[in-house]
């Protein structure tokens, strides 16, 4: 093990993508994240096939229980009084019938910090809803309506409450409360709603509707997607006067006579018009040369292996292989205590009777 969080031990029972994605964080951290899988069928085979590896359950070994008799419940609770972190993301309510909530945790191990990541928190009449993340942004604010088209903001990518918000937000969390427990002794409860995280990673655009005519949540020309010859994306974000400038200049609109003016919202129609016919002149790649060697705010959209090849993402290692694929490196870069590359996805319950017996539990009852 390497990393900032070596000899933290976390404990996670397997449900939702963001409590997977906060699992995932941790263990690229350095901590011994052990995730309680359905106890499977047949023992696994370490040697057999594997699925195709899922980022979001690499670097952590599995324990397999069946959470819904008591020789697992028991199980559990004797995992979790080893644990430096628990984090679940089951509907409220489910972990406490189960015999696995606060109460029962924090009694077996009060140093316990214990990490509870829903939907809409664990209060209010919503709380028992599915929260997918389109909903949650809808209901944040982050999709408020476009002053200047009057119609909503276009969703962004799916993860952004779901992971940004929520499974972010809540490692913070639990982060902030293990440092807590250094001064104090005692865990706590860490209860954290991708509500939360989408409501508080929107704060900048709930600030922005303040302003009219903002560049980044409307229909700005000079802050937007363009279409190239070859139909592949090049994204524009050439808000400062500079940057907007270098824009002009490479599409050879500087000096254009009669130019719409950017400030002037009733411009961006034509403005968009203009750049976007000169974007469909040139292939993607012929664009990317040219922007390339200047700061103009344009960056080539990329597919995911595009991404990892580019020179930048190269140079700070983003991407690491991983069993047969390439995923996403851990994103902190740590002087004194560097992380380890990610460990393979293990098998539901590949290391029941290794955690059980390391854990302080008996290898026999596994």
């Amino acid at each position: 093990m390497a990393g900032p969080l070596t000899g933290v031990r976390v404990l996670e029972f397997a449900g939702s993508a963001p409590t997977a994605f906060a699992g995932t964080v941790l263990a690229d951290l350095g901590a011994d994240v052990v995730r309680v899988d359905r106890a499977p069928a047949t023992a696994p085979d370490p040697d057999g096939d594997r699925a195709p590896e899922n980022p979001l359950s690499r670097g952590r070994r599995s324990v397999g229980l069946d959470l819904k008799s008591p020789e697992g419940v028991e199980h559990a609770l004797s995992l979790a009084e080893h644990a430096d972190i628990l984090v679940e993301g089951f509907r409220p309510g489910v972990a406490d019938r189960l015999g696995i909530g606060p109460e029962a945790a924090l009694a077996r191990n009060p140093r316990l910090v214990y990490g509870r990541i829903s939907g809409w928190g664990q209060q209010g009449e919503w709380a028992g809803r599915a929260a997918h993340d389109l909903a949650v942004l809808a209901l944040t604010g982050a999709l408020d309506t476009d002053p200047a088209t009057g119609a909503p903001v276009p969703p962004p990518t799916a993860y952004l409450s779901s992971f940004a918000g929520g499974a972010n937000a809540h490692v913070q969390g639990l982060l902030a409360a293990l440092h807590a427990r250094e001064r104090s002794g005692r865990g706590q409860v860490v209860d954290t709603a991708l509500a939360d995280g989408a409501a508080l990673i929107s704060t900048l655009v709930h600030q922005w509707r303040q302003v009219p005519g903002n560049h980044t949540v409307t229909d700005a020309p000079h802050y937007s997607l363009y279409r190239a010859a070859d139909d592949r994306y090049l994204a524009v974000a050439a808000i400062e006067p500079r940057l907007y400038a270098q824009l002009l200049d490479q599409l050879g609109l500087a000096g254009t006579e009669d130019l719409p003016d950017r400030a002037d919202p009733a411009a961006w129609p034509a403005l968009r018009a203009l750049i976007a016919a000169r974007f469909a002149t040139r292939d993607r790649e012929h664009w990317v040369k040219l922007f390339d060697a200047v700061d103009a705010g344009v960056a080539p959209v990329l597919t995911a292996a595009e991404a990892a090849a580019h020179h930048q993402l190269a140079a700070r290692g983003a991407f690491v292989p991983i069993g047969d694929t390439l995923q996403p490196a851990p994103a902190s870069r740590f002087a004194a205590t560097p992380a380890a590359t990610p460990g393979r996805a293990p098998l539901p319950g590949e290391h029941t009777g290794e955690v059980l017996a390391e854990w302080g539990d008996s290898p026999d009852t596994a």
